[in-house]
């Protein structure tokens, strides 16, 4: 008898896997970054001319951000987190409570947006284990856009990124590198950098240290 022949199934993609549909479900909500940081700024008793002496931030800028008119980007975020002595992770997903998180792909996480001083959108988040309490990574999954602008970030910290999905274009300081699938990057914040998608969009696991 002759033997049947063997069908492989294709592999799965591992990378759609990961990514899921979660970048542009519009069943997702949207934090409103700025009400945390007018929060945690009203704590500390500071005035926008404070803040901004402490960030060089204009103050326009500060007043934007709280009105929610522009959503910061992580480099921003950071930056304000030190100044006001908060945990960068409160601001960008919350006070966590738990020892451990496990994240399914398929729950349905708050999505934070990052937009230029023009209010275009630069990118999309969200943490990937914001139960954790007393944290100082921050995990994200986060959803790159073109950014013709190429304004350079510099704060505090260290980061890791390795590219899920699409071509990511990496300038740091002034080399510039273009990163696909599997390829990753490590630097130090300090330096001048700028991570966004080659065309279109692409999807990265960025990991943030303060």
């Amino acid at each position: 008898m002759k033997p049947k022949d063997h069908v492989t199934s294709p592999e799965p993609d591992r990378y759609a896997m990961l990514t899921g549909d979660i970048a542009f479900s519009e069943s997702i909500s949207v934090e409103a970054m700025g009400d945390r940081i007018r929060g945690l700024r009203e704590a500390k008793g500071l005035s926008f001319e404070e803040l901004a002496n402490l960030t060089g931030f204009d103050v326009d800028l500060l007043k934007k951000i709280e009105k929610n008119e522009i959503q910061p980007q992580l480099g921003v975020l950071v930056k304000l987190s030190r100044a006001m002595d908060g945990a960068f992770s409160r601001l960008v997903s919350g006070v966590g409570d738990k020892l451990y998180s496990v994240t399914r792909k398929d729950a349905r996480p708050i999505v934070s947006r990052s937009t230029s001083a023009k209010g275009k959108e630069l990118y999309t988040y969200y943490s990937m284990a914001p139960e954790v309490r007393g944290r100082h990574m921050e995990a994200l999954m986060v959803t790159l856009s073109e950014n013709p602008d190429g304004d350079m970030s510099v704060h505090e910290g260290d980061e890791f990124i390795y590219v899920l999905e699409g071509v990511v274009t990496v300038k740091i300081d002034t080399d510039v590198f273009e990163l696909t699938p599997g390829d990753s990057v490590y630097y130090l914040s300090t330096t001048p950098h700028l991570v966004a998608a080659k065309k279109d969009r692409a999807v990265i696991l960025a990991v943030l240290h303060e």
